[in-house]
């Protein structure tokens, strides 16, 4: 009884654990060198589960189309949005950047709207504003002296900071870190609308081929359904265009890029936050979130996966010795509650 709920939490309790080590991660290698390794870890990883699943290492049956959409949505969402998650992790740390994430939700409402002629409902509209509310509950804060302003959360908002005495309304974070944090959750909101439209396509070509999605594909080593390898035969096709974006970035503006790539693989702390980051997150995130929705509905699943800017409190306020206040408990409440409104 209530299977698919439980592991639905461990899905959010999962991405809770990707974005702490994400951060300590990336703090420690960067941005660029931290995904380019991330999605080189990633694509080894779903080689091995597709291997098992079709009995070939590399998605099978996905034709141009395919390919094309599942291809811009890993640009969109790999290449743009995971760069500007990492980015707003060494600005704001991962507590803030996960609420930022809930931004996603509205914009794949929006998108999804523009690109599919989904229709939203009032209690969409109505999410989209307790969202933004919570977001700016959390990083809005009242007048008050320069000496009550809160600690900076990196070197360089120290550096770059102005605090002015009395100010009504004054934001609590660095604006850095709150434009790649929102750029991060809006990609990830057009990117998934994206990839929705690749499966689209990618059934399609599987009906063509003529395949059963409830049977097991020929040569594959277990006995699954060829309806659950979709989507990671989905997200390898994202990883695959995500690695070939973050190393084209990464040698254009990195002279040293081969050094910074050697000092990264050989920080082990990092490299095991790293291994931490993309085995939680694509890897165990993305199976047990496809098997929490065959226990129970979809709308149920993705509100608890939308738990993580609560769930992520606790373990960043210890872990990284953070001041959190009721205010930004609130917020974050606040702006999950928002998101939940979108799968009523």
């Amino acid at each position: 009884m209530f299977v698919g709920e439980f592991i639905a939490l461990g899905v959010a309790v999962s991405w809770t654990a990707t974005a702490l080590f994400a951060e300590v991660a990336s703090k420690r290698m960067g941005s660029l060198p931290l995904n380019t390794l991330r999605m080189t870890m990633s694509l080894a990883l779903l080689a091995v589960t597709l291997w098992l699943m079709l009995g070939e290492p590399w998605p099978r049956y996905a034709d141009g189309s395919t390919w094309l959409w599942l291809a811009l949505s890993g640009v969109v969402g790999y290449v743009i949005g995971d760069y500007c998650l990492m980015q707003g992790y060494i600005y704001i740390g991962s507590r803030f950047g996960q609420l930022f994430m809930t931004l996603s939700a509205p914009t794949a409402a929006i998108t999804g709207r523009l690109l599919l002629g989904e229709q939203m409902g009032w209690l969409a509209i109505v999410g989209m504003v307790v969202t933004l509310s919570g977001i700016a509950m959390s990083i809005l804060s009242g007048g008050g002296s320069e000496s009550e302003a809160p600690q900076p959360l990196s070197p360089s908002y120290a550096n770059s900071a102005r605090h002015k005495k009395h100010s009504p309304l004054k934001l609590k974070l660095p604006a850095k870190g709150i434009f790649f944090a929102s750029m991060a959750g809006i990609c990830q909101g057009f990117g998934l609308v994206l990839s929705k439209m690749g499966l689209g396509h990618y059934s399609d070509a599987l009906t063509a081929a003529g395949m059963e999605p409830s049977a097991a594909p020929d040569g594959a080593l277990l006995p699954i359904p060829l309806q659950f390898s979709i989507p990671f035969a989905a997200t390898m096709i994202r990883a695959s265009v995500g690695l070939v974006g973050f190393f084209v970035l990464l040698v254009l503006f990195n002279r040293d890029w081969r050094a910074k790539l050697n000092r990264a693989s050989h920080d082990r702390r990092a490299m095991w936050c790293l291994l931490g980051a993309t085995v939680f997150g694509p890897f165990v995130g993305v199976s047990a979130s496809l098997l929490a929705t065959q226990y129970t509905t979809t709308g149920i699943a993705q509100t608890l996966f939308a738990l993580t800017p609560v769930l992520i409190i606790a373990p960043a306020a210890w872990l990284f010795h953070q001041r959190v206040t009721v205010r930004e408990v609130i917020g974050a409440v606040v702006s999950v509650a928002g998101v939940c409104l979108f799968f009523v």
